[in-house]
């Protein structure tokens, strides 16, 4: 499963995007915490992923926003990952450990990715931190909004209680502008969130469709999840959603 880190086109204000990545992250340190270790094992919404997957690659993501992060207030710059596949070979390792050291890998990424965010000056926010060596590039200012979807998102494919329509208005609405950015269907369509009186155009959207539901249904069938529960069509069938 790929990161997911669409850089958005617009996004509310630093202190509000913390705010919601910090309640994000409660929530999701209380899933990690109250699930029977029985269940680490047990598939996920993923394909191929089980729950430790999830959350030993929500723990690696973190680990390395912070140390990227971390290099650049060290004037020393470094990649998120050496390679892609020596991150899917860390997610694979620690996804196969106990759910006691997962759970500790977790929490303690999750803090030290705070911390570095916290610690990087306002001057540098504009820096260019690359995912793997000569990949694509993002600023530093783009890392609180990038996390704050991989816990809200990934949170909902542990599939443990935790589902899309749990996710606050506020991350729905940002998600679906995050979306904007991308190629997300190969004909273009309209977007109406009926909760909260809002559209969205993706693509070429002068002929194609109005897709209508609340924001989080919305949100969750733009990132190719479901088949497009609680959403309808003024044209009958759904626009056919790009994987993600």
């Amino acid at each position: 499963m790929a990161d997911l880190t669409p850089d958005p086109p617009r996004s509310p204000s630093l202190a509000a995007t913390d705010d919601l990545l910090a309640a994000a992250t409660r929530r999701l340190v209380r899933t990690a915490d109250g699930l029977p270790e029985a269940d680490y094992d047990s598939p996920s919404l993923l394909p191929g992923w089980t729950r430790a997957h999830v959350l030993a690659h929500l723990a690696l993501n973190a680990e390395a926003l912070a140390g990227a992060l971390g290099g650049i207030v060290e004037g020393d710059p470094v990649p998120m990952y050496a390679s892609q596949a020596a991150r899917d070979a860390d997610i694979e390792e620690l996804a196969g450990a106990e759910p006691a050291a997962v759970r500790a890998r977790l929490l303690g990424a999750c803090t030290d990715l705070a911390d570095a965010i916290a610690a990087v000056p306002d001057d540098a926010s504009s820096t260019e931190i690359e995912r793997v060596p000569g990949g694509r590039t993002f600023p530093a200012a783009a890392v609180p909004g990038m996390r704050l979807r991989e816990v809200e998102i990934h949170h909902a494919d542990l599939g443990a209680g935790y589902d899309h329509r749990s996710w606050p208005a506020e991350f729905a609405e940002l998600l679906l502008d995050s979306m904007a950015s991308r190629d997300v269907a190969e004909a273009g369509f309209t977007a109406c969130a009926t909760d909260l009186d809002r559209t969205w155009t993706y693509g070429d959207a002068s002929s194609g469709p109005t897709v209508s539901g609340a924001a989080a249904d919305l949100g969750w069938w733009l990132t190719g999840r479901g088949s497009g529960e609680g959403l309808t069509s003024d044209r009958g069938e759904l626009p056919q959603i790009e994987e993600w």
